[in-house]
């Protein structure tokens, strides 16, 4: 699964890479509201907002939206999902009630250079609290990308005001041979080469099934970290032998 993930890269470096088009995101107004969600971040925690790369399907640009992690399908009663919603089980794209229509319509791009997953604990571990995370990344730890998918969520508050949420999902898949000792699950990563047709609309006969497939284990690396506390570059230190 993936739980928490990081992100060196900022507004500007995503639109680079992603080869986003200027949007309302980039007006002076909007980035002096929202900046602080544009910057890197190396603790990033579910229901948070994050940047999400989507198609403008007006214009078929690719472009840069701000998104609560944690999907809220559209036919929600709340604004917020009474299940955990975060990932999206691959096998369960096509059959869930909460991931069919976001798969086959509204696919997404999570920009990321790091994730995080957790050693499993023994007994005695568990009952003194002990953490042991582990950073995971390509291995020269450049921006790459989840597949994801997004929807949106329309309703009203209390005062009869109109809400929107827009959420997305990471979706997973089999983990390879690295993550496997962690757990039976691992984030989809996108190849650039992709992104066009990932992010395309499609028939629903044509849908990219094909990428969503584990990311190979040797285009990978995992190291220690310590238990993650705060939000800064000091999460990704290699956690000495000796430490505890």
């Amino acid at each position: 699964m993936c739980g928490r993930y990081g992100r060196r890269a900022d507004k500007q470096r995503i639109a680079e890479w992603f080869r986003t088009h200027d949007t309302d995101v980039f007006n002076e107004e909007y980035y002096e509201t929202n900046a602080v969600h544009f910057t890197p971040s190396y603790n990033i925690a579910p229901e948070s907002m994050q940047p999400v790369v989507r198609v403008d399907r007006d214009t078929g640009d690719r472009v840069l939206a701000l998104m609560k992690w944690g999907l809220v399908p559209y036919w929600s009663k709340t604004p917020r999902a009474n299940f955990s919603s975060i990932n999206a089980r691959a096998d369960k794209l096509a059959t869930s009630g909460a991931w069919r229509e976001p798969w086959k319509h509204r696919r997404c791009l999570i920009p990321a250079n790091f994730f995080y997953e957790w050693e499993p604990l023994s007994k005695d571990e568990e009952k003194k609290k002990i953490s042991k995370p582990w950073a995971v990344s390509l291995p020269d730890e450049r921006l790459f990308a989840f597949g994801g998918i997004w929807d949106r969520w329309k309703g009203q508050d209390e005062r009869k005001n109109e809400i929107v949420v827009e959420s997305f999902s990471i979706i997973t898949t089999d983990p390879n041979e690295l993550l496997e000792p962690f757990h039976n699950r691992c984030p989809l990563i996108i190849d650039p080469g992709d992104y066009e047709r990932w992010l395309a609309p499609s028939e629903t006969s044509h849908l990219p099934i094909d990428l969503v497939r584990t990311w190979p284990a040797e285009d990978m690396k995992a190291w220690r970290v310590a238990k993650l506390q705060g939000n800064g570059p000091h999460l990704l230190q290699p956690l000495a032998e000796s430490s505890t």
